[in-house]
């Protein structure tokens, strides 16, 4: 049972659950690990490490900026962090997971119907791509990534998809300094501006973790993002 755990630390991060959340997020902690043993989602296999080390990570996020009524695109979700965890602790939150994985994609459909969470669907593919049509460019309030790719990378993937005015949420180690100021000059080109780094203790551990918000201040070049095999090669 993780749900003592939430109790604690979810407050202690500043976040209030909405009635029902817990109880959501521990059987969504339980149908990951389940799946886990058929398919490859979370290499954290014990359930208060999940509920530490993704699930009360994931929720810091609330911490350090407002999702209310958001419309937020999750990159490379993987088993659905944070995107998941977000929509369950703020269910006016309009969420998108992508990814480019079909498995994990159908089980995130299937986990969602059976949580009944409504307003979150998924979309297969790979970030470039989706980012240089009108129906996803600079339509999201938000896009968060969590643990994808170097910055430099990461902002060409993510930025193009944010709605000036709206924000990248980075999810970063605490060791980022030099990762950050590495990418200064691809988030300006990209049309952003760094607005802060906040670093926070995930509660009942040691472990510190950082969240990068860059602020869309402009509309991304029509330029980017470049292919794949170009942005590997050449970061901005």
């Amino acid at each position: 049972m993780i749900a003592p755990l939430l109790e604690a630390g979810l407050p202690a991060l500043g976040v209030e659950p909405p009635a029902g959340a817990v109880a959501r997020l521990e059987e969504y902690a339980r149908l990951l690990l389940e799946k886990n043993q058929v398919m490859n989602l979370t290499a954290i296999t014990e359930p208060q490490q999940v509920a530490r080390l993704h699930v009360l990570d994931c929720a810091a996020l609330l911490g350090v900026y407002a999702l209310e009524g958001k419309r937020l695109l999750d990159v490379g979700t993987g088993a659905g962090f944070p995107g998941v965890v977000l929509k369950i602790l703020v269910p006016s939150l309009d969420v998108t997971l992508l990814d480019s994985l079909n498995k994990r994609l159908d089980w995130l459909e299937e986990t969602c119907g059976a949580l009944g969470l409504a307003g979150i669907r998924t979309l297969h593919g790979r970030a470039e791509e989706h980012s240089r049509g009108d129906a996803f460019r600079e339509q999201f309030d938000v896009v968060t990534s969590r643990a994808v790719a170097e910055l430099r990378t990461l902002s060409e993937l993510c930025l193009p998809y944010v709605r000036p005015g709206g924000a990248f949420l980075a999810m970063k180690s605490v060791d980022s300094d030099e990762e950050l100021s590495a990418a200064g000059g691809a988030i300006a080109a990209l049309g952003g501006r760094l607005r802060e780094k906040r670093d926070y203790r995930i509660p009942g551990t040691d472990v510190r973790h950082r969240v990068i918000v860059i602020e869309k201040i402009s509309e991304t070049p029509k330029k980017y993002p470049r292919s794949f095999a170009k942005i590997k090669k050449n970061p901005l």
